[in-house]
């Protein structure tokens, strides 16, 4: 019997194949299909291309300017690396990225000018659901990236409570979590009452999407709300240090709808 269960470990997953197009000095990283998953502008590939990518960033409106350089951040979903190398390179953060597929890690190195592991960056080729539940992962990091889709991209792959609830716990006090929400198939409704049912209404808001769909929700692990003029102070700093238009994104951030609100409470 141990010689059957080892022969089916050792059996390899038939991955979906990351392959990549360009466009207009634009590099696209896909998985074998349309969808776009990630890309990186071939001249610049520290900046952040693609806008729902640039405010996966928003986080960085809820905490202090001295301190976005502190502390781990944690990517679920490399997609091209884009986040990943942005922590790393612009805010100087010790960082993480957690994939599941091999190929898009590989893709990444090769075309992505995804740096080699060290003492500051590392990618985990592992289920993003599998790591946040793990307990030797709670209470480490205080950015958390959750941008996760399969070569559909009909919804996220992990959106449940539990899911959330593990996420919630990765965070150190006062950590932030950015989720993308986007698909044929999903619900910002739906998916938002989760995650507040989670981290609290008063702790979750959301950007207006952008035109191709997508909407980043920001939620927080008992997050201190700053004032408006601190706000406007600090996305002036991102948008002079960071080249992020983190002034827009003040305009566009939203507290959940009562829709949402009165869900949670039934």
């Amino acid at each position: 019997m141990s010689d059957k269960r080892d022969k089916k470990k050792s059996k390899a997953i038939d991955w979906v194949e990351a392959t990549l197009s360009e466009f207009d000095g634009v590099r696209f990283l896909h998985l074998d299909s349309i969808w776009v998953q990630g890309a990186m502008r071939v001249k610049k590939p520290e900046k952040l291309e693609l806008e729902y990518v640039q405010r996966m960033m928003a986080w960085m409106l809820w905490r202090d300017a001295r301190e976005l350089n502190q502390g781990l951040a944690v990517q679920l979903g490399l997609g091209a690396g884009a986040l990943s190398r942005f922590c790393r390179k612009q805010l100087k953060m010790k960082t993480t990225a957690v994939e599941i597929n091999p190929t898009v890690i590989a893709a990444c190195r090769h075309w992505f000018h995804l740096p080699e592991d060290d003492e500051r960056f590392r990618v985990v080729n592992e289920d993003a659901g599998q790591w946040v539940a793990d307990a030797a992962n709670w209470g480490t990091a205080q950015v958390l990236n959750i941008d996760l889709y399969d070569h559909e991209a009909a919804a996220p792959v992990l959106d449940d409570e539990a899911f959330y609830a593990d996420c919630r716990h990765v965070l150190a006090d006062g950590g932030l979590v950015t989720v993308n929400l986007f698909g044929r198939s999903a619900s910002f409704a739906r998916s938002a009452a989760r995650i507040a049912k989670v981290f609290g209404s008063d702790q979750v808001w959301h950007l207006t999407p952008t035109r191709e769909g997508n909407t980043v929700v920001v939620a927080g692990r008992g997050v201190q709300v700053p004032s408006r003029e601190v706000l406007e102070q600090r996305a002036a700093h991102i948008e002079q240090r960071h080249e992020l238009p983190a002034r827009k994104w003040l305009k566009l951030v939203r507290p959940l709808p009562m829709n949402i609100i009165n869900q949670i409470r039934e």
